[in-house]
């Protein structure tokens, strides 16, 4: 693209802070061959991370072997699949650590274990963007599940690429663009969408960039960039995770979880950032349901006897992609029926009042971003030398001025956001009258046939990515869109997707759903699931299938 060759020239300094990851041209090595995941001939790509600990406890590998190996990975094959935007310049240093504390006896959970985080998410050392120069160079310390993370052990490579300011900046928009790094492609097929707006997070750890990795979401954006790029993804019960220090949109809905590519990594993530934290009042209700090891919910016999609804109506159009989607939906009953579950089909969760969910984002985001900003960012921007935006408004102006930059999407959302008064009565009501009816729906549904979860199709095929600032995601043909997130994420209740099939080639993820602080059965259901159908497969990085929105379906 022209405007990413003019950011080169006229951005060099910050480019070498932001973009350390990109490098040039992909050697011909690795991106020959991207699908070679071996490292002292262990296969990372199907190697848990307590299994990495046992490998490197027993002096098989390293630390500094696997980070590495996953530093080269991102150098090669970041130009195809811009999914990081920044490379930790301690890595390596990291590493050297991690090792030396393992020989004097550590043995935490994540020791020396390699993650990527959202860049969406504070980060000591690496800037915090939200994937727009308007905070590039922004570095704030670390935030609470980063400093949870580390005190497990973790190493934290690199910086996630996403959707611009977590896809709540411009309509229609391309999920997985920013200015910074530009469009994440999906490693299945490049030039698929990786859906958003965790789209950097969930390449990355499907494509083997690090040995898991972090998201957040606010509807959709762990679920959705899980489900596409084949990974499995949690979105705990609100309050689980701290959102202190995490880009926002909207501190109702917000919520960070771990990506990964097998249920075992999920859970070890998830316990190892739960923690109450003195900056997000939420966290306290964890108290009394929060565990720091969900490995112990691993039941490959999890789903006998549960009941499991199965949820349709109004997670896709049957007419439009019900070819596709039916026969995996089918796959899905018998496989969770073969596991010794009742299923009830149909379940049906209302969602008559998420009608009232955008309204309510729009004025908790103007609030929430100026929180933000007012908190965490302070200094010069060392793209224009002036001082960083600390409103919504500033953000706008950001914008406006520098179009060259953050083109070619509007900035739609954010200025529906700003003609809002903010978090005042007329917000608060918006919110009383749509997370509360959601939460009592789920309840409902789930109380009156005495079920355990609701699984519904997580995605659908992923859809060519388009930079046409007229059509964006899914070409506009958003009746084609196939998504289930909306009951977990305006609830404030936990799901986890894990993967379902494939559709020529392409992922589908099926999502569990639950009561609030149910992550110990929804685990245990998704790995039951998992360990009997073994769908998921690495990505082979197919350059393109054709340009039909879905294989099979016709363009309407």
């Amino acid at each position: 693209m022209s405007s990413r060759i003019r950011r080169s020239l006229v951005f060099t300094a910050i480019l070498a802070l932001l973009l350390g990851a990109a490098g040039a041209t992909a050697p011909a090595g690795l991106a020959a061959n991207p699908t070679n995941t071996k490292v002292a001939g262990i296969n990372v790509d199907s190697t848990t991370i307590p299994q990495l600990e046992a490998l490197m406890s027993s002096h098989r590998i390293n630390a500094v072997m696997l980070t590495n190996f996953y530093l080269r990975r991102i150098r090669q094959l970041n130009p195809i699949l811009h999914a990081v935007i920044t490379v930790s310049p301690t890595a390596l240093a990291d590493a050297r650590a991690a090792d030396a504390a393992r020989r004097s006896g550590d043995s935490r959970p994540l020791l020396g274990i390699p993650i990527i985080v959202k860049d969406n998410i504070d980060t000591s050392g690496m800037p915090t963007t939200a994937g727009s120069w308007a905070l590039a160079g922004s570095m704030p310390g670390d935030a609470f599940v980063v400093q949870r993370l580390k005190a497990a052990g973790a190493i934290i490579i690199a910086k996630a690429n996403l959707s611009e300011w977590a896809n709540f900046r411009s309509a229609p928009s391309s999920s997985g663009w920013t200015g910074i790094e530009g469009q994440t492609n999906m490693p299945f097929v490049l030039d698929r969408n990786p859906c958003g707006s965790s789209s950097g997070s969930g390449v990355a750890a499907a494509a083997d960039l690090a040995a898991a990795a972090v998201g957040t979401e606010t509807d959709g954006s762990v679920v959705c960039p899980s489900g596409a790029n084949g990974d499995v993804g949690i979105k705990p019960t609100l309050g689980l995770w701290s959102r202190a220090g995490v880009v926002p949109i909207s501190a109702n809905q917000d919520s960070a979880g771990p990506i990964a590519r097998n249920v075992t990594d999920a859970a070890v993530l998830l316990g190892a950032a739960t923690g109450v934290d003195a900056n997000d009042p939420a966290t306290a209700a964890q108290t009394g349901h929060a565990l720091t090891d969900y490995t112990q919910f691993l039941d490959p016999n999890a789903l006998a006897g549960a009941r499991i609804g199965v949820w349709r109506a109004g997670t896709f159009d049957d007419g439009l992609v019900g070819s596709v989607m039916d026969p995996i939906l089918a796959n899905v009953k018998a496989a969770l029926e073969a596991q010794g579950a009742t299923v009830v089909d149909p379940t049906d969760i209302d969602l008559s009042a998420t009608a009232n969910e955008t309204d309510a984002l729009l004025c908790e985001f103007k609030s929430d971003i100026a929180t933000y900003l007012q908190t965490y960012v302070h200094g010069t921007n060392p793209v224009t030398g002036a001082p960083y935006p600390q409103t919504l408004a500033d953000l706008i102006a950001f914008d406006q001025a520098h179009q060259n930059l953050e083109g070619p999407w509007n900035d739609v959302i954010f200025q529906a956001a700003d003609a809002t008064n903010g978090r005042d009565a007329a917000c608060a009501q918006l919110r009383d009258e749509t997370t509360p009816p959601v939460q009592a729906s789920v309840n409902d549904v789930m109380a009156a046939n005495n079920l355990d979860a609701v699984v519904a199709l997580t995605n659908g095929p992923a859809w060519p990515s388009n930079a046409d600032p007229n059509e964006g995601d899914l070409n506009g043909h958003f009746e084609l869109f196939v998504g289930s997130s909306s009951a977990a994420a305006v609830s404030g209740y936990p799901d986890i997707t894990v993967p379902a099939g494939h559709d020529d080639g392409l992922p589908i993820g099926i999502t569990f759903i639950g009561g609030q602080w149910a992550e110990p059965k929804l685990i245990g259901y998704a790995y039951d699931f998992e360990q009997a159908t073994h769908i998921r497969v690495p990505p082979q990085f197919i350059p393109t299938i054709g340009d039909a929105l879905f294989p099979g379906v016709p363009n309407p």
